[in-house]
């Protein structure tokens, strides 16, 4: 992926994570573009290319999903489920980024086929911290298959 544009999906309802996220990006220049949607039923619209993306050219396929699992309309989990029985969409990497520790939440996340599970620390240097590795890690270390769409 090294050179390739990158394309973020970021599903988070919470502004002030959305834009600490955000900022991380952008400082090491890790994604060229971040979508954030702020519930789960956006994020599948936009996937689908359905309600206000559908007849869009504009809904290029993410290289990674970045999933809180507390979302308003439809919740993470049964986004996560959404993507990874598709299989247009279950090749995508999904990382779920939430603030949830339940040992619950975890299982059923990998049972869900996530690619990854990350509880958002409460200080602002350690959340600051995860981004960065988080970046660095799918964004810029990680291999993904082309696949067409």
């Amino acid at each position: 992926m090294v050179g390739e544009p990158v394309l973020v999906m970021l599903v988070e309802d919470n502004v002030d994570h959305a834009e600490l996220v955000l900022r991380t990006l952008e400082e090491h220049r890790i994604a060229n573009k971040v979508r954030h949607f702020l519930d789960g039923q956006s994020a599948l619209d936009y996937l689908y290319r359905r309600g206000e993306f559908s007849g869009t050219t504009d809904t290029e396929r993410p290289q990674v999903i970045l999933l809180d699992l507390r979302l308003p309309r439809v919740d993470g989990m049964e986004v996560l489920k959404t993507i990874k029985e598709d299989e247009a969409l279950k090749h995508i990497p999904v990382v779920v980024l939430t603030t949830s520790e339940a040992e619950k939440d975890v299982a059923k996340a990998y049972l869900n086929h996530a690619n990854s599970y990350l509880v958002k620390p409460v200080g602002f240097e350690d959340f600051k911290n995860l981004m960065d590795d988080l970046g660095f890690y799918w964004l810029g270390w990680n291999t993904n298959p082309s696949l067409g769409e």
